[in-house]
């Protein structure tokens, strides 16, 4: 794939470039008490690769797919996000960009 291919790859597109060590055991852990306490929920809005997704008004997740861009405990007005990076050699690996 050219760089000129590349710049015009959907987010999506380039997600889906990638890949993924995950590890069983999920370098993010979330408090879902403090999620039911929080109006917004910025991370379901925020993640950019999609693992916070709102269900009748409860927010789930899933690691799997994550990015490790850190943005869901920034966002996280709550303090309910605790966010490490995976261990080493796990997680994303970016095969373009």
């Amino acid at each position: 794939m050219t760089i000129q291919q590349l710049k015009k790859l959907k987010v999506d597109e380039a997600l889906n470039a990638n890949v993924w060590d995950v590890d069983e055991e999920p370098h993010i852990k979330v408090d879902f008490s403090k999620c039911v306490e929080c109006d917004t929920k910025p991370c379901v809005r925020l993640c950019p690769a999609g693992c916070f997704t709102l269900l009748d008004k409860e927010v789930l997740f899933s690691y799997e797919g994550c990015v490790e861009c850190g943005t869901c405990r920034i966002v996280c007005p709550k303090d309910a996000v605790d966010w490490n990076y995976p261990l080493s050699g796990r997680g994303v690996q970016y095969r373009f960009g």
